[in-house]
């Protein structure tokens, strides 16, 4: 019985770091090939950049996913130490420049973008911290999606207004109080 016991956790606490060494062999989702050295990886949160109309108007959001790569396994403990704060340099920075292309607006500047994340990324990290950015995904999300003609409902025009009675019915009237006229007292008892 102790030696199944002792083989089952042999198994259990094996299983995880042989999962870690064949996941680096594979590509990542999407399609994408991981960069640099294992473990000096860092997929930073989603985010969320306006997206504005040749009028400078809000248009749509963009959602970015992208990937810090590290200079050294030390490095990219620091990093996770200060993902809040390249977020934050990131959110930033797209609230503040466009993000899409100058004669076109509705396509983005992936280049742009990833150089000017990396910049920040270094500028919060310093010197000899960060090596690549990586865009990873980016999804595209209008604020006022296109209808077509079949998916829009049909418009009803708004019920006319009913013409005001002259008159209201002597059954249903009630006679207001004069509030003009004194109130004649109420005599005492």
């Amino acid at each position: 019985m102790r030696i199944r016991s002792l083989a089952t956790i042999l198994l259990m606490s094996a299983t995880p770091a042989f999962a870690a060494e064949h996941a680096a062999e594979k590509p990542a989702a999407h399609g994408e090939k991981e960069s640099g050295a294992p473990g000096t990886n860092v997929d930073m949160p989603f985010l969320m950049a306006p997206m504005l109309d040749a009028k400078g108007d809000l248009a749509g959001y963009a959602y970015l996913s992208s990937r810090v790569t590290a200079t050294s396994p030390a490095a990219t403990a620091k990093v996770r130490e200060k993902i809040a704060f390249i977020q934050d340099e990131f959110l930033r920075d797209v609230n503040r420049t466009r993000i899409t292309k100058p004669d076109d607006p509705a396509t983005l500047d992936m280049p742009g973008i990833q150089a000017r994340l990396l910049a920040d990324a270094k500028r919060v990290m310093g010197a000899g911290a960060i090596a690549s950015l990586t865009l990873v995904q980016a999804q595209i999300a209008p604020l006022r999606p296109q209808e077509t003609q079949a998916q829009r409902p049909p418009q009803t025009p708004p019920p006319e207004p009913e013409p005001a009675k002259a008159q209201a019915s002597p059954a249903h009237a009630e006679k207001a109080p004069d509030l003009d006229k004194k109130a004649a007292p109420t005599p005492k008892k």
